[in-house]
């Protein structure tokens, strides 16, 4: 009986640790501003203002986009488990983003794409509304 109980006690924990663990994702949705500084072949150095917009989020998965000198793109990602990291990928992009959350109001995300046309920039970003 006493093993019956113990099995019983550790789904029970295992259960409510899950269930607490999505209850924790954090929240990404709202207007996000900050610099972005990249390198690249075709540009050189440069720092830039960038504004993200992250308009929906479902559990872990997001959607959002942001307007840049070429045009809006638009992206979804994921928030890891570890409620920390994100990735946001594009349909039209070379590249994927990694970030990571640095505080409720605070993200740092940076762009990789390798290739002739090699980039390489992180963007430090603070929630300016929680609207997008």
């Amino acid at each position: 009986m006493p093993l019956a109980r113990t099995a019983a006690a550790a789904i029970v924990w295992l259960a409510a640790s899950l269930a607490a663990s999505a209850a924790e994702v954090p929240n990404l949705v709202g207007t996000w501003t900050g610099k972005t500084d990249s390198l690249s072949v075709k540009f050189g150095m440069r720092t830039r203002d960038r504004t993200v917009h992250i308009t929906e989020q479902t559990d872990r998965r997001f959607r959002g986009y942001f307007v840049y000198e070429d045009g809006r793109k638009d992206f979804f990602g994921v928030v890891f488990p570890d409620d920390v990291s994100f990735a946001w990928v594009s349909t039209t992009s070379k590249g994927e983003v990694h970030g990571r959350i640095l505080g409720a109001d605070h993200i740092a995300a940076c762009y990789i794409e390798p290739g002739p046309e090699a980039t390489a920039g992180c963007s430090d970003l603070t929630r300016a509304d929680k609207k997008p």
